[in-house]
């Protein structure tokens, strides 16, 4: 295993701009290669825009780290064409167990209704997450993209400059400079371009640690998620057990607040731990080891003039729930499409703006859910720790309770309720999949909803016809018609129609849905369309 750790994925080699007498200037420039940056570049990419990824590093991160992915980040990568290698490799789960001290006290199942191409929740090792994206960035290349990762290329200062920015690069040969139109920041959580900017972020960081084991080990555990509460080998903490592909395991342990991190970490002191929670006789190897604070926090805004901000240089939120990187694959979905038309000039600059208002309240939500959590796995007072367990034991006996129990709210996407993009709506439709709402997948013939749709605005007529194209002042929006009939179990109308016989949609590039009639008409259309842009 250790060899995916010590093989360049993207080594460094001179560039052309290196020579150049004065500063190349590129349209985007991205920071950070790690899954959240070549997302955002497979994106731009894919919208035939430019783009320069600069990474300090030219290999996959160690570790394990972001493992757990939802349904709606699978269908993100489905878009960007890597979805199947993803979720081959991973491990499928939908079944979560809860255990108090040595008691099981409940499951729960999170297998999504029926009608889904993806499943609740795939685990994969980030590493793997990057090697795959890294296969479909060469392919795009081989397609003639103008798509370049370079790798040993440490951005050093970033300056604006009006309508440019201006970035200083550090390589084993040198230092250079690079001009761009837009910066992307995805450079994690200690984001280097967030310091250079001098911006910070707001929020809570709560006095607990918790130790990160991946372990390889042959264990008959079945594919769930398992988390414990005041369990006999960690007392008056937690744990959580996770699988992972190729006999590798995730176990998480609470350790409290004052230690010494760098005596946790080694393999002396981790190792008893482990064979506590898995038996004297366990044989395992540890492949990574590591700790990590509970943090809840994100910068005021994640716009900052043309230099942006996604995934966790943006915003962050302690491990459980999986919202990481599922909402940082989100923050770059619901940029770049937007980008895009700014760059065209079909849509104002200040279409960027809703960037800010959307993924904010993504982000404040998975801030509140996070730290909710977070307090209910680590009581502060005995008062609340009294409290916690009786809901436990509560919930061991009586369904009612379960949904108290908080051992981490699981990742879902965010409705963008109230944005300024969303348009007409018909309350007589149904309100899951509302303006704001992402798409809700559904069978259609032998496809599938999620597959029809994406990278474009997209008009879709329900038991009624649409236009094949509509042009909107430079932005084109593909009509297609499809038939509630070609889903014999009813998802597409329970899921789309309610009690009505047709609907009209239209889907941003993103997949949410900017507005939605009963009847077509071309004009309500062209509003719609004027607003999802910025133009309104």
């Amino acid at each position: 295993m250790s060899k995916i750790f010590e093989t360049p994925l993207y080594p460094y080699q001179r560039s052309a701009d290196q020579d150049a007498p004065a500063p190349a200037r590129h349209p985007v420039i991205v920071i950070g290669a790690g899954p959240i940056g070549l997302a955002a570049a497979i994106d731009l990419a894919q919208h035939d825009i430019p783009v320069i990824v600069l990474d300090d590093n030219d290999k996959v991160s160690w570790g394990s780290r972001a493992i757990c992915y939802a349904k709606r980040p699978l269908e993100i990568l489905d878009r960007l064409g890597c979805g199947d290698e993803f979720v081959d490799k991973g491990v499928v789960w939908n079944l979560g167990k809860v255990f108090f001290d040595e008691r099981k006290i409940y499951e729960f199942d999170l297998l999504p209704e029926e009608g889904h191409k993806r499943p609740a929740f795939v685990n994969l090792q980030q590493y793997h997450f990057e090697e795959y994206l890294m296969h479909r960035v060469v392919a795009l290349q081989e397609e003639g993209k103008k798509l370049e990762v370079r790798g040993m290329n440490r951005v050093a200062g970033i300056e604006e400059q009006g309508e440019t920015v201006l970035v200083t690069i550090d390589t084993p040969e040198g230092s250079y400079r690079l001009e761009c139109d837009w910066l992307i920041a995805c450079d994690g959580a200690t984001s280097p371009a967030r310091k250079m900017l001098n911006m910070d972020f707001i929020g809570r960081v709560f006095e607990d640690n918790f130790l990160i084991a991946d372990v390889i080990m042959e264990a008959d555990f079945p594919t769930e998620r398992w988390f414990w509460f005041d369990p006999p080998f960690n007392r008056n903490q937690s744990a959580l057990l996770h699988k992972q592909p190729d006999h590798v395991w995730r176990i998480d342990l609470q350790l409290g607040w004052n230690i010494d991190k760098d005596e946790e970490k080694k393999p002396e002191n981790v190792i008893p731990r482990l064979k506590a929670m898995l038996g004297e006789d366990a044989k395992f190897e540890l492949e990574w080891v590591s700790i990590y604070t509970f943090q809840c926090r994100r910068m005021e805004k994640f716009r900052h003039g043309r230099v942006l901000f996604a995934g966790d240089s943006a915003h962050q939120v302690s491990p459980f729930g999986a919202r990481g990187a599922n909402s940082g694959l989100q923050d770059t979905d619901n940029l770049i499409w937007k980008l895009k038309l700014v760059i065209d000039g079909v849509a104002p600059e200040g279409l960027l703006d809703s960037y800010d208002y959307e993924r904010i309240l993504g982000a404040d939500e998975n801030i509140m859910n996070s730290s909710r959590s977070t307090d209910f796995i680590t009581p502060k007072s005995d008062v609340s720790r009294t409290f916690r367990n009786a809901v436990l034991d509560l919930a061991e006996r009586f369904e009612f309770a379960r949904p108290l129990v908080n051992s981490g709210r699981l990742s879902i996407p965010s409705v963008y309720d109230g944005s300024p993009l969303n348009g007409a709506d018909d309350d007589d439709l149904p309100p899951r999949t509302r303006p704001g709402a992402p798409i809700v997948d559904a069978p259609v013939g032998d496809t599938w909803l999620t597959d029809l749709i994406g990278n474009r605005f997209q008009l879709v007529g329900i038991n009624t016809e649409v236009p094949a194209s509509l042009d909107v002042d430079g932005v084109r929006v593909e009509g297609m018609r499809i038939s509630s009939a070609e889903d014999s179990d009813g998802h597409l109308q329970k899921r789309y129609l309610g009690a009505e016989d047709q609907a009209v949609y239209l889907f941003r590039p993103d997949q949410h849905v900017a507005a939605r009639w009963i009847d077509y008409s071309e004009n309500a259309v062209r509003a719609a369309l004027d607003t999802a842009t910025g133009r309104a």
